[in-house]
């Protein structure tokens, strides 16, 4: 099968919008109705891959960053190479993390392309689905790892914990540590997250875990999420208080915690670039905190820094900020969100089984592209 898509691929290029979907379809097909001449394939193995390293019977999947070893298990060695992804020229699949994808990166030979985590806004989707290639994403699977990171997010910016660490660190160097310590400790106060008031944009995989577990810790939650799914309704406390926008959310917040994804674009055209602007932020209350753990992108940081500058509000984020890393209010972090060995796993390990379920069965589950389809089973 895999040899018969493949001569079908160069005999004729436009077919490279077709996915395994389609594959029983193709291979019905009469090759008598394609343009065929004598020099037709002539050079095509520069265009559609290299010889030298072509294993027939085998499939070819080309990974870019590190993948967990965990997540490569899931394709047998018998059926599937895995290469680096500058090596794999007869890519059947790329498996990815955070590299930012390329056009041509993208070999003719592939037809799927999954990412080791929840957002795609590093692959060309929209290209993508020009040629006929899903694009596939793991939701759910670092879910608690970004969730724990949210909660730190609340403590962190509740008690001076970043600000403490590094004046005893100053105070270490100087040998004053011990003879300083009870009576700088007032210069670190805090308050306690117990019966404050959490706001949670978006309630999917991760947001909807971070409400669950801020309640338990007794904190009153707020919840806005225009698309909730039944899923993730479910595994809401009882007691959230639901609201129609984004403003109603955060009004009454002492905590924000945002957790949509990225969209290229104005909100006013469908997108979330700046979602968090001047018209967001001037209904925060002066001391309310922002937890970024989405992306930064969603953040107007010029707006956010002017809220910063007037009063004591806080912005925790996981992602680089040009204009705020080194605000006094601020605490910024290097994208740890997903970067525990379980999470890793865990999306690794989903990325590589919809490849193989998608090349294998033609089944598409997670694709941000194309919508979900299972083939009927063969004969």
């Amino acid at each position: 099968m895999m040899q018969t898509r493949t001569v079908l691929r160069s005999l004729r290029p436009g077919l490279n919008k077709f996915n395994a979907t389609g594959g029983n379809l193709m291979l019905t097909r009469s090759l008598s109705d394609l343009p065929v001449d004598v020099d037709h394939a002539k050079g095509a193995w520069k265009t559609y891959g290299e010889l030298d390293s072509y294993k027939p019977g085998k499939f070819q999947v080309g990974t870019f960053n590190k993948i967990s070893a965990k997540g490569l298990e899931v394709f047998e060695p018998e059926l599937y190479e895995t290469l680096d992804g500058a090596k794999a020229v007869n890519a059947h699949a790329i498996l990815l993390r955070s590299h930012k994808l390329k056009e041509e990166e993208v070999s003719y030979t592939v037809r799927a392309i999954a990412r080791c985590g929840a957002g795609t806004n590093n692959v060309p989707v929209a290209r993508m689905t020009e040629l006929g290639i899903p694009v596939f994403n793991t939701p759910g699977a670092n879910a608690n790892a970004v969730k724990e990171l949210v909660l730190c997010g609340l403590f962190l910016s509740s008690r001076r914990v970043v600000d403490g660490i590094n004046h005893m660190k100053d105070l270490g160097t100087k040998g004053l540590a011990k003879e300083r310590v009870e009576k700088d400790k007032a210069m670190f106060g805090g308050q306690e997250i117990k019966g404050k008031t959490l706001a949670v944009i978006g309630l999917g995989h991760i947001g909807s875990s971070t409400a669950r577990d801020a309640g338990r810790m007794g904190m009153n939650i707020i919840g806005y999420d225009p698309g909730l799914s039944i899923e993730s309704a479910l595994k809401l406390p009882r007691n959230i208080n639901l609201v129609d926008s984004i403003v109603s959310a955060v009004a009454k917040a002492d905590y924000i915690s945002i957790n949509i994804p990225y969209i290229k674009g104005d909100p006013s055209e469908g997108g979330t670039h700046g979602v968090i602007g001047s018209d967001v932020i001037e209904h925060f209350k002066p001391n309310a905190v922002l937890l970024n753990f989405a992306r930064g992108e969603l953040v107007d940081s010029a707006a956010m820094k002017e809220f910063l500058d007037s009063g004591d509000g806080k912005y925790v984020s996981d992602f680089p900020d040009d204009l705020l890393w080194d605000h006094k209010n601020s605490v910024i972090l290097p994208h740890l969100g997903a970067s525990t060995e379980e999470a890793e796993d865990a999306a690794a390990a989903m990325a590589a089984e919809t490849i193989r379920d998608f090349l294998e069965n033609g089944t598409i589950k997670n694709s941000v592209n194309f919508p979900a389809a299972t083939m009927a089973g063969r004969p």
